[in-house]
């Protein structure tokens, strides 16, 4: 069974939308795409160097699918498992791209079946509505945060109503010296209840 691990970029108040630049994603008239350049230093640098070299497929969203379509194919330089791994893209309305080694999803059965097969790993990037659906489906098996020193008050999140009790164990955690917190969480179960100090 193949992991879906969640990368997000995310505020303190749980927005993810738009982190990488102005016209990024301006849906509901969000004005502050970009808000992630600030916080860049050597450790936050070699976090996300770590996460692009690595040997995953890749499970997107429609809007991030075609952001990146018009991008990254031209940019194999600095990304090049991008391109290289399969990008199965959840949509209800595309069928094809020009994009090699694309693979277009029309349900989540067709995600519980891909999740269910032998394979890479499979990475999540942006697609907050997708992301809203594996966390409602129990689907996800990581989450890799970056949590950024900020609120936007408004944008699309990284949990909603509808995102299921769950718990979680910290499997790694630092904190770059802009003040994000570099935080990886792997499922662990149901959540327990009790009382403080008892």
């Amino acid at each position: 069974m193949r992991k879906i691990i969640v990368l997000s970029m995310v505020t303190l108040d749980g927005v993810i939308q738009g982190p990488g630049g102005p016209e990024e994603d301006l849906a509901d008239g969000f004005d502050f795409g970009g808000w992630v350049a600030p916080y860049g230093d050597k450790a936050y640098d070699d976090a996300v160097g770590k996460e692009l070299a690595a040997k995953v497929d890749y499970l997107l969203g429609r809007l991030t699918f075609e952001i990146w379509e018009n991008y990254w194919p031209a940019h194999d330089d600095f990304w090049p498992e991008i391109n290289e791994g399969t990008k199965y893209v959840f949509s209800g309305t595309r069928v094809e791209s020009d994009w090699k080694n694309t693979v277009f999803l029309k349900s989540l059965v067709d995600i519980q079946k891909l999740k269910e097969t032998e394979g890479k790993d499979i990475q999540v990037w942006g697609s907050a509505a997708l992301v809203q659906l594996l966390l409602k489906q129990d689907l996800v098996d990581e989450l890799r945060l970056k949590i950024h020193p900020l609120t936007l008050g408004n944008g699309k999140k990284l949990f909603r109503d509808g995102t299921i009790p769950a718990a979680f164990t910290l499997t790694e955690c630092s904190s770059t010296t802009k003040g994000v917190i570099l935080a990886n969480y792997k499922r662990a179960g149901r959540v327990e209840t009790g009382i403080m100090g008892v």
